[in-house]
């Protein structure tokens, strides 16, 4: 394979420039920041890790994970020290608000996009660092998970400086770079705390990537470069302290619930009702990759043109098709697990807008079908996206709202910059003028549009109106027939979720609780209690629906008449 002209790889330039980074900063802070604070905590992924991590600062108890009375291992301890430090940071201890476990994976996305522009730079040039960067502040995956307190946007964190620093040796080699001392301990220090996050979704990456390049590169010899058995040594310093503790605390329940149920249950058939077909990511590319995914598409078809003369290409191709090709073989689907593999789009993105030569790789016969499929269905996205920030408010409250039509607005213009069809600018500028409007999207939307969805949100509801109703300091709140982890959060962590029988003796026994019973379950409820109907007040009700479920709700508050 020929090496491609000299790039900031090997010429030793910096890349991006304090000015630049500056610039993406402040675009990462516009577009993750809004709506971490009136977004309510959302179910049930982001409750179960803010739940267990207030129970960590409750406790004091920073090895083991528990939610409630229960063991939760389904995922290593990283996500949970970070929250808990910024927790603790804030002073407000465990009754810290929900946006402070949320500025985790602010900072985890707004690294993430430093990353993908730093390398954008090295690989291609500085405009092209900005334009990688831009792509990635402004998709909508991105903009869900850096305002949910979870772990995949930290996940991209780690999963962007790894593949960087793979590509400064990959790439520095092939173009004879200086020696880049930094890069291999970089990498393994990514590997290690990637493993500590969220198990083998990094190592596994990278190490398609690296089977990938192996397998189109006969040159080989930059592999010594990772300095593998030192650099195996830090990523194991850096994940097995914490692996040997909960191994000694737990014996096997942690390896059983981590490996034995949730990834190789992922891995061997459809956990949690999220099974789905080969082809499952393809389809939602052009929603999750949105507004940059014709852009996407076309950059990556040019790249598969013309990839056996570049190392670059060759190496973001290696990046994304191995393992867009694994997860669609596992039989668990969540759209979010396609996300450490988007930030290799965004340099082909990159790529595509600042080289010369690639306006003029021709398209094949099937490439221009696919492409004319693309834009097709991101007109279709794009206009959807329109109509449910339009209609969202009217349908559930009944009522119009002006930023229901502003996100509507914003939706059709944040379309129509990022997809390219009709350039009216330089790419620079447009595309980052569709990573602002995109930004701004999501920021009417978390910020004006989805907290006022009343009926969405129950578990506030629920827990305003215990906190109303409560007669006494320390009153628990008691619940049957709705068992949101985000209730739990929101009521405290002695809430007790129970069958309407248990619910009912429960109490009985504590003049202090109040008792939430869904509608369906009250009859079970009432015959339980003890003294009858006639030994309860029925304090509240409310009405809504379920949008983990997509079911309607009536949820009644009772409380001991004693």
């Amino acid at each position: 394979m020929d090496a491609p002209a000299p790039t900031a790889m090997a010429s030793g330039e910096r890349g991006l420039g304090a000015a630049r980074y500056c610039l993406l900063v402040l675009l990462c802070l516009f577009a993750f920041l809004p709506g971490i604070s009136t977004l309510p905590p959302t179910d049930r992924d982001e409750s179960r890790f803010v739940q267990s991590t207030k129970q960590m600062v409750e406790t004091g108890n920073y090895i083991d994970i528990r939610l409630q009375d229960e063991n939760r291992y389904k995922k290593p301890i990283g996500i949970y020290w970070l929250q808990s430090a910024a927790v603790l940071l804030s002073g407000d201890g465990a009754a810290a608000p929900i946006w402070v476990y949320r500025l985790v994976s602010v900072l985890g996305a707004t690294l993430a996009v430093l990353a993908a522009g730093w390398l954008g730079a090295r690989m291609f040039g500085a405009t092209a660092g900005m334009i990688a960067g831009a792509v990635m502040a402004g998709i909508l995956m991105l903009a869900f998970e850096a305002r949910i307190a979870k772990t995949d946007a930290t996940l991209l964190a780690t999963a962007v400086f790894a593949q960087a620093a793979l590509a400064r040796l990959y790439l520095g080699d092939r173009e004879g770079a200086p020696p880049a001392r930094a890069a291999p301990w970089v990498f393994w220090a990514a590997q290690g705390a990637a493993i500590l996050i969220k198990g083998p979704v990094v190592p596994l990456l990278s190490a398609l990537t690296v089977a990938a390049v192996a397998f189109f590169d006969k040159d080989r010899a930059w592999l010594k470069k990772l300095k593998p058995l030192r650099g195996i040594l830090l990523a194991v310093l850096i994940c097995v302290p914490w692996l040997a503790l909960i191994t000694w605390k737990s014996g096997a329940a942690f390896w059983q619930e981590s490996v034995g149920k949730d990834l190789l249950g992922k891995v061997g058939g459809a956990q949690e009702s999220h099974g789905a077909p080969p082809g499952y990511y393809a389809l939602i590319f052009m929603l999750f990759f949105w507004p940059f995914a014709v852009a996407g598409i076309e950059a990556g078809l040019k790249a598969l043109n013309r990839f056996r003369t570049d190392p670059r290409l060759l190496f973001c191709l290696a990046w994304y098709i191995p393992y867009w090709i694994v997860v669609e073989a596992i039989p668990t689907k969540l759209p979010h697990y396609m996300l450490p593999a988007y930030p290799a789009l965004a340099l082909l993105i990159a790529w595509a807008a600042t080289d010369a030569g690639a306006a003029g790789i021709p398209f094949r016969r099937w490439q221009v079908w696919l492409r004319r499929l693309a834009v097709a269905g991101f007109v279709v996205v794009t206009v959807l996206l329109a109509a449910a920030s339009l209609g969202a408010t009217p349908y559930l409250m009944k009522t119009f709202s002006w930023w229901g039509l502003l996100a509507a607005v914003l939706a059709l213009l944040a379309g129509w910059l990022g997809s390219g069809i009709r350039p009216i600018a330089e790419p620079l500028p447009r595309i980052a003028s569709a990573a602002i409007a995109s930004a701004a999207l999501f920021a009417v939307l978390t910020v004006f549009v989805l907290p006022g969805l009343k009926p969405v949100w129950l578990s506030p509801q629920i827990a305003e109106q215990f906190r109303k109703m409560k007669p006494c300091p320390d009153s628990r709140l008691i619940a049957t027939g709705y068992a949101e982890p985000s209730l739990v959060f929101l009521a405290g962590t002695d809430t007790l979720l129970a069958g309407p029988e248990d619910a009912a003796k429960a109490l009985a026994a504590d003049r202090c609780a109040v008792a939430v019973v869904d509608g369906r379950d009250v009859g079970k409820f009432m015959s339980a209690l003890p003294g009858g109907q006639a030994s309860v007040d029925e304090v509240s009700t409310i009405r809504g629906v379920n949008y983990s479920k997509g079911t309607e709700r009536l949820l009644i508050l009772f409380r001991d008449k004693r």
